[in-house]
């Protein structure tokens, strides 16, 4: 019989057995919690327009498609709400993406806010860190790591927006802690869980889950040499786990595409995809060839080591200490697994030509989206670098101190100092590598505020506005802050500048407004435009007038008005006025310019749907001047005809009208104005 002395000491070792446990969940939580406030407070302060990567609207718009229980949009007019890179088809509209990380990003509205899914999603991936560091390496290298990890550049900005990469790391961190785990203890659940993960990630970004996994899979293998029953238990349940995200993914494509064997961003693009040769989207292509994969990707990991890790090249130079260590120990077999995703994330990317894509132009420095989030694709290349770095580091702290114990003659306030002088540099290289890229991130940020400003001034309540197409036919390309509910019955209705009247038909108790800039859209080259919100008359009669009234500066000799439709044009040169007016007639197929400055009415054909162009050419007797250009969408196809009011640019020469040369009222000087009223 034991004492009841005994039994208190039985029990106060068991407590105290447990303390170390504790903290380290403890001080893991607290990590986490750290790490999505950080995120979330990033989100909301650096990306609040989102980034200059447009693929963010496409995860967003799914996860509200999701959230609408809608695989598909069906818009009123195809061609004018046609989302960047979705998918048109007889069933409708369809991104090109997985539904998962858009799934998880609708877990965060559903908890109040999108950005909430960013913060748990990074707080998984650092206490999943800390999971596998300890699994691998023990429970102050796990934490470590993950402290190593969060204050990395690429995870912190990669985790504070919406796209797919962090959150696949996620189920890839989820698959090779349980999988460690099963190993370990020999549990069956957690083997399950860990197929269960891995199918998640390969249903969200097959290629990267099987570039994460192809090590893990190598060891399962390894494991089954002795035919030993329960490992082949445990690691089948795995594999047909697994197998559940093959599965889902070829389900997925038999719904959406129509055939299991074509993913959705195939049918998108169909070169866009794995291989050397001919790739092409959206008609840019390149010859990838192996040379050029191998420059690319070189390019790729160099700025990933010198960059994008935490401290930058130190951090580097940490891993690959922590690598040699770990091999001058002797690597474990589930320590080999973690180096072997140092070799298959890099070497499996060379074989995808985005990694040529995010760099840009090869030949000029700083270009490309890898200047403003990083080697994204790389961003599972983390976990190994985060866990050697921190055995390097450990192993380094551990030397400082054995050569201080080991020479007495070392003052302690000089080994003090020298500690804290390096921890100053490794701090101060940590900080300038993550404040760099949030600083020009930022910059970004400031001029998507000023593009956005008439739009967050006003508040919509049942409108519609018409965008311009800076980068082609699509919504939110680049404005991915205007997008649509799924069932276009938001406060605002977001249009391109196509099939206007078919669009005002749609919604014909809208408000309407044209939202317009000035200047080139290029916030990543530093340029801010001007931008103006116009609200639009929509007006319907036997007849339409257009007033048009636009400012001569002193010293113009000549003024060259055109107007132009379907096809044919009517012009004139008279001696510049003082001030142009006149009225554009729209009435019994015809469109009739006049005005006490013109000699003769100047007269085209309207037939059905059309947009009346006038231009007036203002010279300064050396053919140098500006351009007055206005666009008239009228409609002339029934009985009656209608208009809204024009869109208006003033040009440097009508050649650089289209697009970037809005009229914005008070941004011209020198007399230069034009204004243009309808009525019927």
């Amino acid at each position: 019989m034991r004492s009841a002395g005994d039994l208190l000491g039985s029990l106060d070792r068991r407590r105290s057995s447990l303390h170390p446990v504790r903290r380290h969940r403890l001080a893991v939580a607290g990590l986490a919690a750290v790490a999505a406030l950080l995120v979330y407070a990033v989100a909301h302060g650096v990306f609040p327009y989102h980034t200059s990567n447009h693929d963010e609207a496409v995860y967003l718009q799914q996860a509200a498609m999701l959230l609408d229980g809608q695989l598909y949009l069906s818009p009123p007019v195809t061609e004018s709400f046609h989302p960047w890179f979705f998918v048109e088809s007889d069933a409708g509209l369809y991104p090109k993406y997985s539904p998962v990380p858009a799934a998880m990003f609708a877990v965060g509205k559903l908890l109040g806010g999108y950005r909430i899914a960013l913060a748990l999603i990074a707080a998984g991936v650092v206490a999943l860190t800390a999971r596998v560091g300890s699994e691998v390496f023990g429970r102050r290298t796990g934490y470590l790591a993950a402290v190593l990890l969060l204050a990395s550049p690429l995870f912190l900005l990669n985790a504070s927006v919406f796209l797919p990469y962090v959150p696949t790391t996620l189920w890839n961190l989820a698959f090779a802690a349980a999988y460690l785990h099963a190993d370990r203890t020999g549990s069956r659940r957690a083997a399950a869980v860990a197929g269960l993960a891995v199918a998640a990630a390969f249903f969200a970004r097959p290629y990267t889950a099987v570039l994460f996994a192809a090590p893990f899979v190598a060891h399962a293998v390894w494991t089954l040499r002795t035919l030993d029953r329960p490992v082949l238990l445990r690691q089948s349940l795995t594999g047909a786990f697994g197998l559940l995200g093959v599965v889902a993914a070829l389900g997925y494509n038999a719904v959406v595409t129509g055939d299991p064997l074509l993913f959705p961003y195939e049918a998108f693009a169909p070169r866009d995809g794995l291989g050397f040769g001919q790739r092409e989207i959206l008609g840019y292509e390149r010859d990838y060839t192996p040379a050029l994969a191998l420059r690319a990707n070189a390019e790729v990991l160099w700025a990933y080591a010198a960059r994008w890790v935490v401290a930058g090249a130190l951090g580097t130079l940490a891993a690959f200490l922590g690598l040699a260590v770990a091999a001058r120990r002797g690597l474990s077999d589930r320590q080999a697994v973690v180096a072997g995703i140092g070799l298959t994330v890099p070497l499996g990317n060379v074989y995808f030509w985005g990694n040529l894509n995010v760099l840009g132009d090869l030949d000029a420095a700083g270009d490309g989206l890898i200047s403003y989030l990083g080697p994204y694709y790389h961003v599972d290349l983390l976990v190994p670098t985060a866990l050697f770095a921190a055995v390097g580091l450990r192993f380094a702290g551990q030397w400082i101190r054995e050569a201080v114990r080991s020479r007495p003659l070392i003052p302690p306030r000089t080994a003090v100092a020298a500690l804290l002088v390096g921890a100053a540099v490794i701090g101060a290289a940590g900080v300038g590598a993550t404040a760099a890229p949030l600083a020009d991130n930022y910059a970004v940020t400031e001029r998507y505020e000023t593009a956005y400003e008439p739009v967050e001034d006003r508040s919509f309540e049942h409108a519609l506005v018409f965008l311009p197409t800076p980068y082609g036919d699509w919504l939110n390309h680049p404005f991915q802050a205007l997008r649509n509910d799924p069932g276009y019955d938001g406060d605002a209705v977001y249009a391109l500048r196509d099939r206007q009247f078919a669009v005002v038909d749609a919604f014909p108790d809208r408000t309407l407004y044209r939202y317009t800039y000035r200047g080139p859209w290029a916030p990543t080259a530093g340029a801010t435009v001007e931008p103006h919100l116009q609200e639009i008359r929509h007006v319907r009669g036997e007849s339409v007038y257009q007033d048009v009234a636009a400012g001569v500066p002193d010293g113009a000799e000549l003024i060259a008005v055109e107007i132009a439709a379907s096809g044919q044009r009517d012009s004139t040169t008279v001696t510049a006025p003082s001030s142009f007016s006149g009225t554009l007639t729209v009435s019994n197929g015809t469109a009739t310019l006049a005005g006490p400055a013109l000699d003769d009415s100047l007269s085209v054909p309207v037939d059905g749907r059309e947009t009346v162009e006038t231009s007036i050419f203002v010279d300064y007797g050396t053919g140098a001047g500006f351009t007055y250009r206005l666009e008239h969408p009228v409609d002339a196809a029934g009985g009656a005809v209608r208009a809204l009011t024009p869109y208006a640019e003033v040009c440097r020469g009508a050649d650089r009208c289209g697009g970037e040369s809005a009229y914005v009222p008070g941004a011209h000087r020198d007399g230069i104005r034009v204004n243009a009223t309808i009525h019927d």
